[in-house]
């Protein structure tokens, strides 16, 4: 060029370096584009004006949908918005790369963006070369894509802040990865530190509880809302002069401080610091912010969920009683888990009473829901029951007092959901184990004997709770003896896990009855079966437990153990030899000839291992005629007493039936027609050996069976 000759215009020079130039302007939904840029397109090398619709096919989808967000960050930082764009031809072929380079601005009136800007062609690295940190090829993109993918959902399956901040320090970044982290909140007007990473203990002693006014990044971070980006020791030195001292000793050469938004606050602040030098370009930013309001989400939910789970401990320390001190002659053990869904604490509940007699009453009762309401109700309802108990009221009166109250508080008129609740409330008497147990609707107890033998023990019962205000409660009567360990519990100790009654009830049998291998320490050993219970069905818990365990919970779980001292039940001396007998006993009333049926089901129950299931059905059948011939032909009621002795394999079943009757029964012979007369002449046909034995008042008839595969003598 000679001296005094005019300079070229800006689009020569532009056009000599193969640069075009367009404008865009969404308002308008047009782009006008120069001769240079629109060769770089694939058009015809002249200016001309396309609609978004034309300009968008001339791109590869993914990219355009990246322009958006490019934009937008752009304008948000103040900052160029810098995108590479694959130019595809009419048959969908990537033809070149261009670079945009375009400083955006938003018109609020309009609600519109313009852009002015550059396009460029640039060179895509041969197959299986290696981008640098600030290339955005495509295997960049897909990288990028499925990391932010990954993140987001690892950070969105975080349940507390602890899970999200050790998400966080676990992400690594497609072409550039942080090696220092850390999550700054406010209290107050002061900067605290939430949670950090690739420090030492005590590293973040300084930059906690700073106030907001201190000129350092975070806290203009949380001032302003917006992003600081420092791409050297320098840059940090000079916009930051009063607290460089403070990070040049981590010896970090570039820093990123990202606002921590959620629901349009500012939260806190995430620094993300790098020991190489990063450029922090607009790629790099965009993965840094949606990174950042990832991670803002997540802590808010998780805060949420933090301070949920503190309500529910709170709801549950004041709800669920201690089981204070040691009962003289009884020892009990309880566990409470609620369900993971809701507030994580239901209507569930267990309750240990002193009684003004000197006896003791135990509690077990489920209210139906998992919300709070279900909560407050079983809190009203646990309070009722202690009033009821201690006015020294026996369990069917409590019970049907307990149920008059209930339905009081449900059925209002301006109600409409109604609940119910089911219940079992025993009174023990500690001198003698003697029980008496009243139910409503609940689940029965189980008795762990001596021996090691579980039997499910069917008590009699009434309707649940609250559904009818003047509901019976029949109560049933037996003697815990010795070494025995009763157990209580709520459907969801039996149901969880996809287990209905009878297979759940399998499955706790079965943990029972494994008991030896938790039986190491005599004075923790109900505890130790508590334990082992709630680990069986669920995995490891405490007293009373929140969490991830509690978080996979179908239905929430209360179990409550009672055990009477002894050799045998793991809460007395150390098992030497076991008991060799055990045994059930059930009475039979005039007026109960539905007791018949308890009766068949305790005989299953004590036989429930016994090797054969032939001689299991004569032995049921042969209980069912010896009490069924008290009922039918004496006014007396009948005690069943049944017995088994001996080693696996090769015991003996003694069943006695006593009344007071002084009618000795004799054996006849039936017609083929005849309804009755064969009872004696099936015990003689099935037992090993049976007798009819006089008493002082009454008699008693008795059979014996000796376990074998067959069931004839």
């Amino acid at each position: 060029m000679r001296t005094g000759e005019p300079l070229p215009s800006v689009g020569d020079v532009l056009a000599a370096l193969a640069t075009g130039l367009w404008h865009w302007d969404t308002a308008t939904g047009l782009v006008t584009v120069d001769a240079e840029a629109a060769r770089l397109l694939g058009l015809p090398a002249e200016p001309t004006t396309l609609t978004q619709g034309q300009t968008r096919a001339r791109f590869h989808p993914v990219d355009w949908n990246e322009i958006t967000g490019v934009v937008q960050l752009a304008v948000a930082e103040g900052t160029l918005a810098e995108v590479r764009i694959r130019i595809m031809d009419e048959q969908g072929r990537v033809v070149r790369v261009v670079r945009s380079r375009s400083k955006p601005s938003y018109d609020p009136e309009r609600q519109a963006y313009e852009l002015i800007g550059t396009l460029q062609e640039v060179t895509e690295p041969a197959p299986g070369a290696t981008a640098g940190r600030s290339g955005v090829t495509g295997d960049w993109r897909r990288s990028r894509e499925a990391f932010l993918l990954d993140a987001g959902r690892a950070l969105a399956e975080a349940r507390s802040t602890q899970e999200v901040l050790r998400v966080a320090a676990g992400l690594s970044m497609p072409g550039f990865s942080p090696d220092g982290l850390a999550v700054f909140g406010v209290e107050g007007d002061r900067l605290s530190i939430i949670g950090h990473h690739g420090h030492q203990p005590g590293d973040g002693g300084p930059f906690s509880h700073m106030p907001l006014t201190t000129d350092y990044p975070a806290t203009e971070v949380v001032r302003t809302g917006r992003a600081v980006y420092l791409s050297s020791p320098q840059e940090y030195k000079e916009r930051y002069p009063v607290t460089w001292p403070l990070a040049q000793p981590f010896g970090r050469h570039s820093w990123a401080f990202l606002p921590l938004t959620a629901a349009g606050r500012t939260m806190g602040a995430w620094m993300a610091a790098f020991t190489y030098p990063v450029a922090f370009t607009p790629d790099e930013r965009a993965v840094l912010t949606t990174v950042a309001r990832m991670l803002a989400q997540a802590l808010s939910r998780a805060g949420a969920a933090d301070s949920q789970r503190e309500l529910a401990e709170g709801l549950q320390r004041s709800m669920l009683p201690s089981l204070g001190p040691e009962i003289p002659g009884l020892r009990a053990a309880a566990r409470y888990i609620p369900t993971g869904g809701g507030l994580q604490v239901g209507g569930d509940w267990y309750d240990l009473i002193p009684l003004p007699n000197g006896r003791v009453a135990l509690a077990i009762g489920d209210v139906q829901g998992h919300d709070v309401r279900a909560a407050g109700l079983m809190g009203q309802l646990r309070i009722a029951l202690r009033a009821y108990a201690s006015e020294g009221h026996r369990p069917d009166a409590v019970l049907s007092r307990a149920s008059r109250f209930l339905h009081g508080i449900t059925h209002d008129e301006h109600l409409t959901d109604l609940r119910f609740a089911t219940c079992l409330y025993a009174e023990a008497d500690p001198a003698t184990g003697r029980l008496e147990i009243a139910r409503a609707g609940h689940p029965d107890p189980a008795i762990r004997m001596a021996d090691g033998t579980v039997m499910m023990r069917p008590t009699a019962g009434g309707l649940p709770l609250g559904i009818d205000p003047d509901a019976d409660y029949p109560t049933t009567r037996f003697t815990l003896e010795p070494g025995e360990t009763m157990v209580l519990c709520t459907d969801g100790l039996i149901e969880t896990g996809g287990h209905d009654m009878e297979s759940g009830w399998r499955r706790i049998r079965a943990i029972l009855e494994d008991f030896d291998a938790y039986d190491t320490d005599p004075e923790r050993g109900l505890e130790v079966l508590a334990d082992a219970l709630v680990q069986g069905v669920h995995g490891p818990s405490s007293h009373h437990t929140t969490g991830p365990l509690a978080d996979r919970r179908e239905d929430d779980i209360a179990v409550l153990l009672l055990c009477r001292p002894g050799e045998g039940c793991g809460c007395g001396a150390p098992v030497r030899v076991r008991p060799r007998v055990r045994r059930t006993l059930l009475s039979v009333a005039q007026d109960e000839p539905e007791r018949i049926a308890e009766a068949r089901q305790h005989l299953r129950e004590l036989l429930h291992d016994w090797a054969g299931a032939e001689q299991v059905d004569a032995a049921v059948l042969l209980v069912s005629e010896m009490v069924t011939n008290v009922l039918v032909h004496t006014d007396a009621d009948a005690l069943l007493l049944a017995e088994v002795a001996g080693e696996p394999g090769g015991r003996r079943l003694r069943v006695e039936v006593t009344d007071a009757g002084d009618d000795l029964p004799h054996k006849r012979r039936p017609g083929e027609l005849a309804s009755s007369g064969r009872g004696l002449v099936l015990i003689e046909l099935l037992a090993h050996a049976w007798g009819v034995d006089p008493r002082g008042e009454g008699k008693s008839i008795w059979f014996e069976l000796n376990e074998s595969a067959g069931t004839g003598p």
